[in-house]
């Protein structure tokens, strides 16, 4: 099995994901495989994925091949659909709106509803590497807390402000068959396929056949 993440400290509740962010991203990386990335209309982005069963050594790999493929596509957060597996877990290495940077895990997660009261609308520009080359302004609420487990079937909570917030709920989404471009009005869904059918990826993609 994979080193366990960050001893799985406890912080009220919610998991320490700050810590030793360089060692634990590059030792899932070294012993990981890059994968290519599956991009809009490839049927695994658009449906909900299965939940995490069995928390082995088939998880952990996947996991480092994850975290390996998010780096070669210089992304913040990578679900795992992303890379072709119809299974319910993310990894992210995101920075938040303070600089400090976040590296973790999350199986089987699950959106907190957030009190109005508690929350704020970022309408900040959003990307994915599933569409790539296009951006489009998306409002989300600026705090996101996520439930879910750990890779070795923990209960845990990840919470998030600003861009990491975003990176959140982001992931989640694609774990249940959304797109960020879903999330548009028809005619900025419109403008961000244009974006991707007149770009180049910078990283390999799966064809759609």
């Amino acid at each position: 099995m994979a080193q366990q993440e960050t001893d799985e400290q406890i912080n009220d509740g919610f998991v320490v994901d700050t810590e030793d962010c360089e060692a634990r991203e590059l030792a899932h990386r070294e012993r990981g495989t890059s994968r290519p990335i599956t991009v809009v209309g490839n049927p695994v982005l658009h449906r909900e994925c299965k939940d995490v069963t069995e928390f082995d050594d088939g998880l952990a790999t996947l996991i480092d091949d994850m975290f390996a493929s998010q780096k070669t596509a210089e992304g913040v957060g990578l679900a795992a659909n992303q890379i072709g597996v119809d299974l319910k877990v993310f990894v992210y290495d995101c920075m938040d709106d303070e600089g400090v940077r976040h590296v973790g895990v999350v199986c089987n997660p699950v959106l907190e509803e957030i009190p109005a009261e508690l929350r704020a609308l970022d309408e900040s520009n959003e990307g994915c590497l599933s569409v790539p080359t296009a951006y489009a302004e998306l409002a989300r609420p600026d705090y996101a807390v996520v439930r879910g487990q750990d890779p070795q079937g923990n209960p845990i909570k990840v919470r998030g402000t600003g861009y990491f917030a975003r990176c959140l709920q982001h992931e989640t989404d694609h774990l249940y068959g959304y797109l960020y471009i879903d999330r548009l009005s028809k005619r900025d869904r419109k403008d961000a396929l244009r974006q991707m059918a007149e770009g180049t990826p910078r990283y390999e993609t799966v064809p759609n056949d």
